[in-house]
């Protein structure tokens, strides 16, 4: 009898959580949609949107059908019932985002602010992330936790950086960062929050190494939809594989990195240091940036190349660089066809979804599903 009412309890469960899910991928559907979508029984659904109206997950969102007959009542989630907070700390700036429970990001504040252990850095934070809210218009309530995307490695329990040498911040931990942040946190390697923003905004990846072109190489692995961290907690890390003998110095030590040849920074040295100017001159079709561009494209399609026989999936090229590789796709696929003995179709090479601050939505998105999986 026991195991009789935990198997009802499951099944109920389930509906619940497929009802939601529905109403949260599908705007304004009727209780009818419901059914027929999830072949269940009407008053399964009835009673599931119901409950779930009660607690303020979602609302009539108006009706459909002829204006001679009773018109279907239509539902939506409550986008904002609960929101989350996303933090993006480089050396030189600070990024902070709202998002909410679609993943939509409904407010940014970013400030030029150079990375430092010290309690004003600290208090910086917490006056960011209070901007935010008051940006948004959040209520403090209804906000799930706040999650900090560092250029660094992190603990299982994402309370501790144990490798941060672009800051040189090894053995900060998640506490020092939140001192003045009056709400649950954690720590996300950049890489890896980012590369959840993109399977986010993609459900339909299933396996994909995603690449984050910033100032910093970070790359992120995804297997069956969700991240894999290696079993020391350092998988992904492509800007460390070498692909030029002793080539030039990384920052991590060693010679000949993918890191010194692809980071956003490769670029934007050329315009002191804004990426956005660099593109422009490349457009503009000056020879300094197309010499530039077109080393940078053959040290990126030695990388590609090398990620896709390792690992034969999608490779998805985000960052501060792949905001703008839409229109340079072909080229660099081209490059990388040449180099595949396998294979010309160069098909699993994309470009991200997630343009802009893919970091900080990833570290809050991580809440939000943490959220969603409990309803």
């Amino acid at each position: 009898m026991k195991e009789k009412r935990t198997a009802n309890m499951e099944i109920k469960k389930i509906n619940r959580t497929n009802i939601y899910q529905l109403l949260r991928k599908n705007s304004s559907l009727s209780r009818r949609d419901v059914v027929n979508k999830l072949q269940l029984c009407l008053p399964t659904v009835t009673q599931n949107i119901m409950e779930l109206q009660e607690e303020g997950l979602i609302e009539e969102a108006g009706s459909v059908g002829n204006t001679g007959g009773r018109r279907a009542k239509v539902y939506d989630i409550v986008r904002d019932a609960r929101t989350a907070i996303g933090i993006d700390i480089t050396k030189n700036h600070i990024t902070a985002v709202a998002v909410d429970l679609t993943g939509a990001v409904i407010a940014c504040e970013r400030i030029r602010c150079k990375f430092e252990k010290s309690d004003a850095y600290y208090k910086q934070l917490s006056v960011l992330v209070e901007t935010v809210i008051e940006k948004a218009k959040l209520k403090r309530e209804h906000i799930l936790g706040v999650g900090i995307g560092v250029p660094g490695l992190i603990t299982a329990d994402n309370q501790t950086v144990f490798y941060g040498e672009i800051l040189d911040f090894t053995g900060t931990t998640c506490s020092e960062f939140s001192k003045y942040i009056p709400f649950q946190t954690a720590l996300y390697n950049d890489a890896n929050a980012a590369g959840y923003a993109e399977i986010w905004a993609n459900e339909e990846t299933i396996n994909a190494f995603y690449v984050m072109l910033s100032n910093n190489i970070g790359g992120s692995v995804v297997i069956n939809g969700q991240i894999y961290s290696g079993d020391h907690l350092r998988s992904g890390e492509v800007g460390h594989i070498t692909i030029v003998q002793n080539g030039k110095e990384c920052y991590c030590g060693q010679k000949g990195c993918v890191d010194p040849y692809c980071a956003a920074t490769v670029l934007s040295s050329l315009t002191n240091g804004n990426l956005e100017d660099f593109f422009l001159l490349l457009k503009k079709k000056s020879p300094e940036a197309i010499v530039l561009w077109n080393e940078y494209l053959d040290h990126l399609a030695v990388a590609v190349n090398n990620l896709h026989m390792l690992f034969d999936c999608k490779i998805i090229l985000g960052g501060y660089v792949g905001e703008y590789l839409d229109e340079y796709l072909d080229d660099l696929v081209q490059r990388v066809k040449s180099r595949n003995p396998f294979t010309h179709d160069a098909g699993y090479l994309e470009v991200c979804c997630y343009k802009t601050e893919a970091i900080a939505a990833g570290a809050a998105l991580n809440f939000i599903a943490s959220f969603i999986n409990t309803i």
